[in-house]
């Protein structure tokens, strides 16, 4: 059994990593408040996030566009302010992990 535990999104501000992307989704969806980092949770925690979002999604075939006004609004707010963190961080979406 894996006893990792997740550090928590506010820990690595900079992350546009698929986990910190999985709960910013969460976050637009309404899953988890957009207070909850996650730290402490473990693979399991994560995996069933995963999975809810992934079923929040399916409505809307996995497509910012066709999500209603308001959850395509928080959408936007929420990458648009990890994003700028990202990019503060140093994060360049050009790069690959071997740059």
């Amino acid at each position: 059994m894996n006893h990792k535990r997740y550090a928590g999104i506010d820990q690595h501000p900079g992350a546009m990593d698929p986990t910190a992307n999985i709960i910013r989704d969460a976050w637009v969806f309404g899953i988890i408040p957009e207070t909850e980092t996650c730290a402490g949770w473990t693979v399991q925690q994560l995996d069933a996030l995963y999975d809810k979002v992934t079923a929040a999604w399916e409505p809307y075939g996995h497509l910012i566009s066709n999500l209603p006004p308001a959850l395509r609004e928080r959408h936007a707010r929420i990458y648009e302010a990890a994003i700028a963190a990202a990019r503060a961080a140093g994060w360049d979406p050009q790069l690959d992990e071997t740059d």
